[in-house]
Order: structure tokens, then sequence, then C-alpha cells
């Protein structure tokens, strides 16, 4: 817990050996924390120097009596005292918060920096991408990328990222809560594995939509980056890809994505597997109702998200499948479809 205060774990160990008593010698803190005798005296004399722990002003005598320190001698070893941490720790606190300050600084100077150049280079908006492990390095730097959204198209067989490794990729940005969103061609659930592994992402929070077919794979990241396959032909057999910067194409990317989400069917995850809901009258599910009743109530999504105990991306997800299934374009209009279709 320490070490991000730049404590070594040996260090670490001390320090919280000693936090759970009032002192204590080299020889006792090595019993407890398995350190050699002058390993621990060796730690204790660098946070002295540190100033996260002083000489205790009194040492025990045989009897519990204290006396001052720097007595007799023979009575005993040095005996050790944490500094409060509030006085001892909040410096290493702030260094550390100064230094990812600096750091964010640095990255965000950096980033204009690129974007500046590559704004006068042409070929900049498009990068080509060859090789199964440089496609694999992309396509997982743009999941394990992304801090707000994800937009998927799944069609086809893996050719570059084996499926288990997308998985992993995809189970991070849930648990990272990415607004997750997946459109897929009807016969790529055609494998038994694949249903299952959909099924468990969906209870993940994945939100899964199935066509017909679709044009192309497609990954975008954040908005801000996409990546899509080549044909194999084109360089070799070698799998291939391209990664789009943020432009003009990279928004009708984008359009191309939600204008196949609003026409595609959800897919659902059942006890045995997943299906996809009916064409006829699709109905808003027990939780959609749930966050329909608050949001008309006029309580803020942060408020419904806290009363129901889920995160706030999980109403406003809720809410936007409520607003696909109504056709409608604001909330407003959300409410009369709802009041209009006895949803409530």
């Amino acid at each position: 817990m320490l070490e991000v205060l730049g404590l070594r774990s040996a260090e670490e160990a001390v320090y919280s050996a000693l936090l759970a008593r009032p002192t204590a010698s080299a020889q006792e803190l090595a019993r407890h924390t398995g350190l050699d005798q002058a390993e621990s005296t060796r730690v204790l004399l660098d946070l002295a120097a540190r100033g996260l722990v002083v000489l205790a002003t009194e040492i025990e005598t045989e009897s519990g009596a204290p006396v001052p320190h720097g007595g007799k001698a023979g009575r005993g070893p040095d005996r050790y005292r944490l500094t409060p941490p509030s006085v001892a720790l909040a410096p290493l606190l702030v260094e550390q918060r100064n230094a990812l300050h600096r750091a964010e600084a640095a990255y965000s100077m950096l980033t204009e920096q690129y974007r500046s150049a590559a704004a006068h280079a042409a070929g900049s908006v498009v990068e080509v991408v060859v090789g199964v492990e440089q496609v694999a390095h992309r396509f997982h730097q743009l999941q394990r990328g992304a801090q707000q959204e994800l937009l998927v198209f799944l069609k086809g067989v893996p050719t570059a990222v084996p499926r288990e490794d997308a998985d992993l990729s995809e189970s991070s940005a849930l648990d990272r809560g990415v607004d997750f969103r997946v459109v897929a061609a009807k016969d790529y659930l055609d494998d038994l594995d694949v249903a299952g592994d959909l099924r468990s992402a969906i209870s993940a929070g994945l939100q899964l939509r199935v066509v017909d077919s679709l044009p192309l794979k497609m990954v975008v990241s954040d908005r801000d980056r996409a990546m899509v396959p080549l044909d194999v032909s084109d360089s070799d057999g070698e799998p291939s890809a391209i990664v789009v910067h943020r432009s003009g194409l990279l928004t009708a990317l984008v359009h191309l994505f939600e204008r196949e989400w609003v026409h595609a069917r959800p897919l659902y995850a059942t006890a045995k597997g997943v299906r996809i809901e009916a064409d006829a009258d699709p109905q808003p599910t027990e939780g959609e109702l749930e966050v329909l009743s608050l949001l008309l109530a006029g309580i803020s999504d942060r408020r419904a998200a806290s009363q129901l105990g889920i995160s706030i991306r999980t109403v406003e997800r809720r809410t936007r499948r409520l607003m696909d299934l109504a056709g409608a374009d604001s909330r407003l209009q959300l409410g009369w479809h709802a009041a209009r279709a006895g949803w409530l």
C-alpha cells in the first residue's frame, strides 16, 4: 500500500509492524517481518533519515518502568517509534501528487504536439498496420486505452487476435466502466463457444445487438481512434489493418455504427445462452422500468444510480435503450411514449 508513496517492500513491512506497537527494537521487528536483524536495523536507519521513525525518548526496563533513553548501558537495544503519519507521510503524498500533475502536463503537451504535427501531414489520418503481432498490439491498445466508450462490429472468424485474448481486453474495459456496445453479424453467433462467452459478457454489462450482415469489422475507441481490418489478400496473406485517427473518415465510421445500432435487434442473456429479441413489440426490462420511474419523478441520473445501487453509466445505458424502444429523441418524448404505451 505504501509503495505508491516511495517505500520499498521491506520498508513497508517494518513500518506496518511498528504501526501495531508503541515502540520496538530492530530485533523485535525482525521477528515480526521475517527480515534478518541487520536488514531490519538498516531499514530503521533509512526510515529515521527520512523522518518516518524516531528513536523512542524512553525505553522500558525489565520491570516495565520507563527510564530516559541513553541511561545506563546494558538497558537494551535502541527502540523506535513512528513519527505521526499525518506529519511524516504528508510530504510524500504531496510529492507524488506533484509528480502526477507533471506527468499529466507532459502527456497533454505530447498529445497536442503529436496532433499538431499530424494535422500537417496528409498521411497521418490513416496508419497501415501489417502482421499478426502488430495488428494484435494495436487492437489491445485501442481496447485497453478506452476510458469512456467502445463501439465494435463483429463478423467472420478472428484472424490476428484470438477470441480468448479479445475476451480479456473486453473484460478489462467492462471492469473500468467503459460503455461497451457491439453489433454482431448473425452468423458470428453460430459457434456455441461464442454464445457462451457473449452470455457472460452481457451479464457483465456488454450491450450487444445483432444484424443479418455487416460490411466490415471495426473497433472505435472513445471516438478518437478506430481500427478496421483489411483483406489479407492485399498484404500477401499477412493480417493487416488501418488505424483511423480523428477525422471526417472516423466520423463516418461512428455514424455507420450508430446507424447499424438503431436497426439491430438486442441480444439478451438467458439461463442457457443468449437470445435475440423478437421483432414485434419489444418491451423494457424490469431494470429499465425502475430507471424510467425515477426519471419521470424528476430524479437525476446520479441520484437514480445511487438509489438503485448501480453505476451512472448503467442508468445512461438503460435510458438510451428506452429511448431506442420508444423511438424518442428526448426524455420528454420518452415520457410521453411510456404513458401512451402503458409501461408504468
